[in-house]
């Protein structure tokens, strides 16, 4: 792979996106989309000790929003937009071979995400700092958003060289975003809700009305049906909003719960892998009441999730690749009908 012609087919994606009115007006309405949120961010974790944290959160996963909303649009017709405005031609008859013409694309299109990250930068700046945000959890959530924006772009890419109708591919990348984002939630829930566990609830309670508490032998016992979404809770590790909470170091307060959305994320999914007890014992007689786990305790027993949701992503975008790569060289051996060629 020639690193010069790469950079050329870089350049002219590059050029063509930004030649587009429609391309700064989107950047600037994203800017002013994180005005509102930061400003509503800080009234909302002005309250709490680490404000920072909770806004810097914020705007990481508005970003990561917006970016699952816009990529599939600039990437998914990426290949067969040029098929069909003949100008993929032109340049597979050229010494770039078919897989400098992916990466190159790929690439392009990787940069024209990561431009909505650097336009959120000086907000997350901001809430750096205001105070409470690790060095950590800014290095890996940064991280982390950029390697999605990369497996976005690179889904929409492989589409839009195996699928030959732009519109199409652009509404198939859509849908493959959409299976991680919030497919994976309504599997999550469905699933979860339908296997069901029965468990058993058991209280005395103390008698209060004297001068002395009056405890007896008189236990009320009533049973009823758990949702077991401990059997499923991995089907949200390949969810991109899951990826990002749960790769990022969780930051708690003095009471071992979560500062800021990265933590209060990660509780929830590490909270769905712990099994309903089948008994319940509540008595108030009892001379301690037993103590429930925090939310650090709770993260800090659980398995993390987030690699293999990560590799499953990766794999899935190379295998996609592959298989535009075989759809994409030339000479081709066969094309769909109507595929124009020059």
């Amino acid at each position: 792979m020639n690193l010069q012609r790469l950079g050329t087919i870089v350049r002219l994606e590059l050029i063509q996106r930004v030649r587009s009115v429609a391309w700064y007006v989107l950047l600037g309405i994203f800017g002013l989309l994180l005005v509102g949120v930061t400003m509503l961010a800080f009234t909302m974790f002005s309250s709490t000790a680490d404000t920072g944290a909770g806004i810097y959160s914020t705007v990481v996963f508005i970003t990561l929003l917006l970016a699952v909303l816009v990529s599939p649009t600039f990437s998914g017709n990426s290949i067969n937009g040029d098929r069909d405005a003949a100008t993929l031609a032109p340049v597979q008859v050229t010494l770039a071979s078919t897989g400098e013409i992916l990466v190159g694309k790929f690439l392009a299109a990787w940069a024209t995400g990561l431009a909505f990250a650097v336009v959120a930068l000086p907000f997350l700046a901001i809430a750096t700092l205001g105070g409470g945000v690790s060095p950590w959890t800014v290095l890996v959530s940064l991280v982390v958003l950029i390697i999605e924006i990369g497996v976005i772009s690179a889904v929409g890419v492989a589409l839009s060289g195996i699928l030959a109708r732009p519109l199409f591919s652009v509404a198939t990348t859509y849908l493959v975003v959409s299976a991680l984002t919030i497919g994976t939630l309504i599997v999550f829930a469905l699933v979860g809700s339908s296997i069901r566990t029965e468990v058993t609830s058991s209280y005395r309670v103390a008698d209060y009305s004297g001068d002395t508490v009056v405890c007896t032998d008189e236990w009320e016992t009533y049973t009823r049906e758990q949702p077991r979404f401990d059997s499923v809770w991995w089907v949200l590790a390949a969810n991109p909003f899951v990826i990002l909470a749960d790769a990022t170091p969780a930051q708690f307060g003095a009471e071992g719960w979560p500062v800021d959305l990265f933590g209060q994320i990660k509780l929830a999914v590490r909270s769905a892998q712990l099994a309903p007890v089948a008994e319940e014992i509540y008595d108030e007689c009892a001379e301690r009441a037993p103590q429930s786990q925090t939310a650090e305790q709770i993260v800090a027993s659980t398995t993390p999730s987030w690699f293999v949701g990560l590799g499953v992503q990766i794999a899935l975008a190379i295998g996609l690749m592959f298989w535009a790569y075989a759809r994409t060289r030339t000479p081709a051996r066969a094309l769909p009908p109507g595929t124009r060629i020059a």
